[in-house]
């Protein structure tokens, strides 16, 4: 079965494929056939090697996924306190437009820490091997390798789900208690490396727009530096 798509352009899907949190429906089912839709599609993406050693956890358990959520919680606590923390982040850049934008995603970061579990699905994208032994053995590079192996399937995956009216949002916090997910999910934790916590759901309209970013030329060199 092929699910209806919203007919954007290659364009409107890259430029609108947002971190959708307010805008998730929690009371619309997501059938298990669309996520597999998706699914076909993300395991399109190239991997180091062509070893294609993601594996793809959905959690769709009522108490499963409202475990996962106390975890998320409980390390948004602490998140919320770090330099790093989104409300913190940009904050004396002086960018009037930057600091609004990211005003409005502290706001539904918070919305979605604290209705995690009503997201009808989550999924936990994962690669073969612990990434801490290779960081430590080739550095960056072990790193970079293994973390492109499987970040650019998830988003395809999402860009997938939003061809499909899906929103989805790449979150990491529930990472500082990886193990206990694991053991929660029956992931074998020596053997994979969990890299996000994605929540699945319907938007509520299927209009997004482009976000704000700085100038090009603040981020763009040439040759050199």
């Amino acid at each position: 079965m092929s699910h209806e798509q919203l007919g954007l352009s290659n364009d409107e899907l890259l430029s609108t494929t947002r971190a959708v949190r307010k805008r998730l429906d929690f009371d619309r089912p997501v059938p298990m056939d669309v996520i597999e839709e998706c699914l076909s599609l993300a395991v399109q993406a190239p991997t180091g090697s062509n070893a294609q050693g993601w594996q793809f956890m959905f959690v769709t358990d009522t108490e499963k996924r409202a475990r996962i959520a106390e975890i998320y919680a409980k390390v948004w606590e602490l998140y919320r306190e770090m330099p790093v923390a989104i409300h913190y982040l940009h904050k004396d850049s002086g960018d009037d437009a930057l600091i609004e934008s990211q005003t409005r995603s502290t706001s539904s970061a918070e919305y979605l820490a604290a209705n995690l579990a009503k997201a009808p699905v989550l999924m936990i994208p994962c690669i073969a091997g612990r990434i801490e032994p290779m960081a430590a053995q080739s550095g960056n590079f072990g790193c970079a390798a293994t973390y492109g192996s499987i970040i650019p399937a998830a988003w395809s995956f999402m860009i997938a789900a939003r061809a499909r009216g899906l929103g989805t949002a790449w979150t990491t916090l529930h990472l500082m208690h990886e193990q206990e997910v694991a053991e929660l999910l029956g992931i074998p934790y020596e053997e994979y490396t969990q890299v996000a916590l994605i929540p699945i759901a319907y938007t509520k309209g299927t209009s997004f727009k482009p976000a704000y970013r700085p100038p090009l030329d603040t981020v763009m060199h040439v040759d050199s530096w």
